[in-house]
């Protein structure tokens, strides 16, 4: 399908959080340590902020989303979530960056008291924007290759193949000449997404540092750390394990275009605040990467993938539309994803996905195999008193009390990990919010999703 100029129904965002300092995460596992944002990264998300302002929010934009508030936050129209792991608050502290962009101080931001007064919010009208804040130990969606046993096997074996070790004899030469940039980390291809991000930030925040390094060093380890990150976080086939950064994401995303096609819904916009890790899996997965080399690797400081759900012109089913952009780019850049030129029937998309994406906690801990950490071990427990509960009851009395004893175990089992948070990914999250009531909060637990 050729691609439409039909009307903008919603739209999904995928951020990637700004600048920030270095921090280690394992090779194999990919646990990392904590690190902490820079104003830098603030004012990268800001700015970004402001551009899907400009594009989604503004009614002379011809990707205004009709119906959206074009002046103050309007909490009904909008979903945000951020990963509160992985690099610590770095990503929810970008998101926080660029909702401030998105709805910025106004002094509509207001209230007049019963004395005729009119006071005006702090800092000349800030607006505060709930967001949802991710913790990774309760939900797995955001990032699924952690504790994920078939991923590190996956990782493992990938630098075990004939393609890696050919890489890091090509590579030898020039790690070779390191050392003395990189304050005593290891040198090997191993290990080469620590030795870039060190490269990186100093580069960045160092001008000792920055002077010292020979102008094409910087390049020559981003090229390798491409390379080693998207062949970690990607897979031939979009249902193998290497994609578990996309599969794990996915449903949350089928789950928003659902709310954004049904007209009775009134959230448009879903924000979705990540690491560099999905965006990897989803440009392989999409086919973006192998149509478009350049994608096939980490993608910059305050990127964002945005799925536009459009309606054509000329009627019949939603299509989606992919646009990129990659950090510091101007602008967006549409396009052409699974094997098909232009706008992709929402249809077509989910039958791409759909068979690979992990649908609920079970099931990551299924094709993880884990059945301890992230929710697993609740699972596991749950199952074996489940078993334990229906063991001892006898053929005979299993004949007129099977089916009730059952129902009462499951239904048992299913309250216990309802309470817990295990059942469905990304339902339920630790939630940081500011200016949220308690009636909200009860709300979003029971139907978060868009």
């Amino acid at each position: 399908m050729s691609q439409t100029d039909g009307e903008i129904m919603g739209v999904v965002v995928l951020v990637r959080h700004g600048d920030r300092m270095g921090f280690y995460q394992s090779p194999t596992t990919y646990t990392a340590t904590a690190t902490q944002i820079t104003p830098l990264g603030n004012q990268q998300e800001f700015l970004l902020g402001g551009y899907l302002r400009s594009l989604y929010l503004n009614e002379s934009s011809p990707s205004y989303i009709p119906g959206m508030s074009t002046g103050l936050f309007n909490q009904s129209q909008v979903y945000i979530r951020a990963d509160l792991g992985g690099e610590s608050g770095v990503i929810y502290d970008s998101c926080v960056s660029l909702t401030q962009g998105l709805w910025p101080v106004t002094i509509d931001n207001n209230i007049t008291l019963a004395n005729g007064s009119t006071i005006v919010a702090p800092l000349g009208g800030y607006q505060t924007v709930p967001i949802d804040a991710v913790d990774p130990n309760l939900d797995v969606s955001l990032e699924g290759y952690l504790d994920c046993n078939t991923f590190n096997t996956h990782t493992t074996d990938f630098y075990n193949s004939p393609e890696f070790q050919q890489m890091a004899e090509q590579s030898a030469a020039f790690l070779d000449l390191l050392p003395p940039y990189l304050d005593g980390r290891a040198i090997a291809l191993q290990n080469m997404w620590n030795i870039f991000d060190y490269m990186n930030v100093n580069d960045i925040h160092n001008a000792t540092f920055a002077q010292a390094l020979p102008p094409t060093f910087l390049e020559q380890a981003r090229a390798l750390a491409n390379w080693h990150e998207y062949n970690v976080f990607s897979d031939p086939s979009v249902t193998n394990i290497g994609n578990i950064a996309g599969q794990a994401i996915f449903p949350s995303i089928l789950n928003a275009f659902e709310g954004i096609v049904n007209t009775t819904n009134p959230v448009k916009m879903m924000i979705t605040a990540i690491a560099y890790k999905p965006f990897l899996s989803i440009f392989n997965m999409t086919g973006i990467a192998a149509a478009n080399p350049q994608l096939a690797g980490i993608v910059d400081y305050a990127s964002a993938v945005a799925f536009e759900v459009r309606q054509p012109t000329s009627g019949g089913e939603p299509v989606i539309r992919f646009n990129f952009k990659n950090g510091t780019d101007s602008e967006f850049t549409t396009y052409n994803f699974l094997s098909q030129t232009g706008d992709v029937p929402l249809s077509a998309f989910i039958d791409a996905v759909a068979p690979a994406a992990v649908n609920t906690t079970a099931d990551w801990c299924s094709v993880c195999q884990n059945p301890q950490d992230r929710g697993c071990g609740a699972l596991t427990l749950a199952a074996q008193q489940a078993h334990s509960a229906a063991s001892p009851i006898s053929p005979l009395g299993a004949g007129f009390l099977g089916a009730g004893v059952t129902l009462a175990v499951a239904a048992l089992s299913l309250g216990t990990l309802a309470f817990l948070g295990l059942l469905t990914l990304g339902k339920v999250s630790k939630r940081r919010h500011v200016g949220r009531s308690d009636d909200d909060e009860v709300e979003l637990q029971k139907s978060p999703s868009v």
